[in-house]
């Protein structure tokens, strides 16, 4: 059977590729929650299995991708040797993997809003998940934060913890929910309110990711995780 392909929108992931203080909060904030055989789901160019992929705990690492032109670039950086742990890529969906629990962590890192039917692609990662397994998400947060550029990258909706939890089924249990990022959210809000940009500039992303992140860094435990640009829910499967 032919690998499902899906043409992805935006073009904003190299940018983002330069957002090396995001990527390692990222891995602090995610590391404890990920373990076992590894399943990224839109793995994009690679930036996030860079980041995650070799924390403690992680046995196996694969990247799932259905544009056609990212799994080639991604596939050249594997085959380069840039990872120092090995990557198994599959071009397509999660749908195209057998329908069998193989994974002991799945999860969808800014992936999930770019998917309309969002609940029946969680149906399809737990049905992948093995007892005890865990999904993670990580999602752009509230709703009134959407903007131009999350049109332009392909956002079907921003989340909450509470629209979050709503995608879950019945057989996931909730481990963790917390907001990262508080900073970025006030960044967030003046591009809607002001800019109405439809795509970062290199330079904004650099002034976020130099300036604003290791401020949220700071700020994120004080304010207890209560709000932020991005949200983050953890699941075990039941």
């Amino acid at each position: 059977m032919d690998a499902t392909t899906i043409d992805y929108v935006g073009d904003e992931l190299a940018l983002f590729e330069s957002a090396l203080n995001w990527k390692q909060y990222l891995r602090r904030s995610l590391a404890p929650h990920l373990s076992g055989d590894v399943a990224e789901v839109g793995a994009g160019l690679g930036a996030t299995s860079k980041a995650l992929g070799n924390v403690a705990g992680v046995r196996s690492w694969t990247c799932i991708e259905p544009d056609p032109g990212m799994t080639s670039a991604l596939r050249e950086v594997v085959d380069s040797g840039s990872f120092t742990y090995p990557i198994d890529l599959h071009a397509g969906t999660l749908s195209d993997l057998p329908a069998a629990p193989a994974f002991d962590t799945i999860i969808y890192i800014d992936v999930l809003e770019h998917i309309d039917n969002d609940r029946a692609e969680v149906e399809q990662a737990v049905a992948r998940l093995r007892p005890g397994g865990r999904l993670v998400v990580l999602c752009p947060a509230y709703q009134f934060l959407y903007s131009p550029f999350d049109k332009a990258i392909g956002h079907y909706r921003r989340h909450t913890k509470s629209s979050l939890r709503n995608v879950a089924g019945d057989s996931l249990v909730e481990k963790a929910a917390f907001y990262m990022d508080s900073v970025g959210a006030l960044a967030s809000l003046a591009n809607k309110m002001a800019l109405r940009q439809s795509m970062p500039t290199l330079g904004q992303v650099k002034f976020w990711d130099s300036m604003l992140v290791p401020v949220s860094k700071l700020i994120d435990p004080l304010v207890l995780r209560a709000f932020g640009k991005s949200v983050v829910l953890v699941w075990t499967k039941a």
